[in-house]
């Protein structure tokens, strides 16, 4: 279902642009429930730190999923962002319910963020693709904070 827009991207290409966007919010908000599973039962040494960070990131991603969302409004279409919705449709694999100590938490976590940053990656060049810079412009701003956090979460595994 589309709306109509004054934004003048042809039609086709919005569709197509409200779909890349519904996957990349199914990918983002499961990732945000995972960081959720992961700071409510993370154990160890580390815990507050880590309990803290993954607050932050799901904070972030949060933030993503609201933007990723309104794009997909504005250019006429539909979020679909519901639990049901978004488990449905993620490409993540499934967090590990037998992970709760530190740093194979974190190995879960950098693994998940790094599939999303990739498929981030190959969205900006989708929509660039079909010409809409905006959304292209939005996942790069969405693969950056990616980036960032798989850095922090990998910081913790380096030697």
């Amino acid at each position: 279902m589309t709306f109509t827009t004054l934004i003048d991207l042809p039609l086709e290409k919005r569709e197509k642009m409200i779909s890349l966007l519904n996957q990349q919010l199914a990918d983002v908000f499961d990732l945000f429930s995972q960081l959720k599973q992961a700071h409510w039962n993370v154990k160890g040494a580390q815990f507050i730190q880590l309990h803290e960070l993954f607050d932050d990131l799901a904070s972030e991603l949060d933030g993503f999923a609201d933007t990723i969302a309104e794009r997909a409004n504005a250019l006429g279409g539909m979020a679909m962002g519901t639990v049901r919705m978004s488990s449905a449709a993620s490409r993540l694999p499934e967090y590990p319910l037998d992970v709760f100590d530190s740093m194979p938490t974190v190995e879960a976590l950098a693994n998940r963020y790094a599939s999303l940053a990739a498929t981030t990656r190959a969205a900006i060049d989708t929509a660039a693709e079909h010409g809409d810079a905006d959304t292209s412009d939005l996942f790069t701003e969405v693969s950056r904070g990616l980036d960032k956090a798989l850095w922090f979460l990998e910081a913790h595994l380096q030697k």
